[in-house]
């Protein structure tokens, strides 16, 4: 009975194992792989970063991470691939920076863009890099009207987008910058959050905000600072604001814009 069931176990992994695909476009962080997928066709994506497989951290729908293969970004499982290129960040460890130049292989390293005009030129950046460039100006003129469209001359309404649990957005980023193109000023520096950082309720119980934008409504972290938030009489309004807009910008810029300025004229 033993062998049996070890015989079946092994036919079972090997049924299931995914053929090695070489060539192709290998990316390693989830902002570049939605970019990918806006700029070439899906046969020439070769992997996406096992990120874009995580709610949490994905800015594409699951069915379509689903489809890819993934990997966890390791030099090894990387250039066992033999990729046409490889898109990865420029938090990338050097040790696997040397492996890839070891390997030959063609890399593209991308920061994290904090402004939208940052975020326009890695997306030319990228669509040349990947032979896409009318694709790429296509979705920036996509971004383009989505900031004229959204332009609000309204008083600045204090709001903290909180990006999960009580992890609050500040200053000097991208959905910062998006915000106040709207019409809402990011709160955070009120409580004294100078940058992306943790703000308990606690914290903001006496002096509440208007509005909150929240990507887990129902989250525990959010329902207790709802809570406590309506227990002290507060008029603060909490709206969802959908995690696959938090995580990246990019071609999530004109639909983060847009849901921004509906929160905005809804205030």
């Amino acid at each position: 009975m033993r062998t049996i069931l070890l015989l079946a176990l092994l036919l079972a992994g090997c049924s299931a194992a995914e053929p090695v695909r070489r060539g192709g476009i290998v990316s390693l962080n989830p902002c570049a792989d939605q970019l990918l997928l806006a700029l070439v066709p899906p046969e020439r994506i070769a992997a996406i970063s096992h990120y874009s497989q995580d709610p949490r951290a994905s800015s594409i729908p699951l069915d379509v991470a689903r489809r890819f293969r993934t990997t966890a970004g390791t030099a090894e499982e990387v250039i066992a691939l033999a990729p046409d290129l490889v898109v990865a960040t420029s938090f990338t460890p050097p040790a696997t920076r040397a492996a890839f130049a070891r390997a030959g292989l063609k890399t593209l390293y991308l920061g994290s863009p904090t402004t939208v005009a940052a975020s326009k030129q890695q997306i030319g950046e990228v669509a040349g890099a990947v032979g896409a460039s009318r694709r790429g100006r296509a979705l920036n003129r996509a971004i383009d009207t989505a900031v004229a469209d959204t332009r609000s001359p309204d008083r600045p309404v204090p709001t903290l987008l909180f990006i999960g649990g009580d992890l609050a957005n500040g200053a000097g980023t991208l959905l910062d910058e998006m915000m106040a193109h709207v019409g809402l000023r990011d709160a955070a520096a009120d409580y004294g959050v100078t940058m992306t950082g943790r703000l308990p309720v606690e914290t903001i119980v006496a002096r509440p905000p208007a509005l909150i934008l929240s990507p887990d409504g129902g989250g525990r972290t959010a329902a207790m600072r709802r809570r406590l938030l309506a227990a002290t009489g507060a008029t603060t309004r909490d709206v969802p604001f959908a995690r696959e807009l938090i995580n990246c910008g990019g071609p999530t810029i004109p639909a983060a814009l847009r849901r921004l300025a509906a929160i905005r004229r809804g205030v």
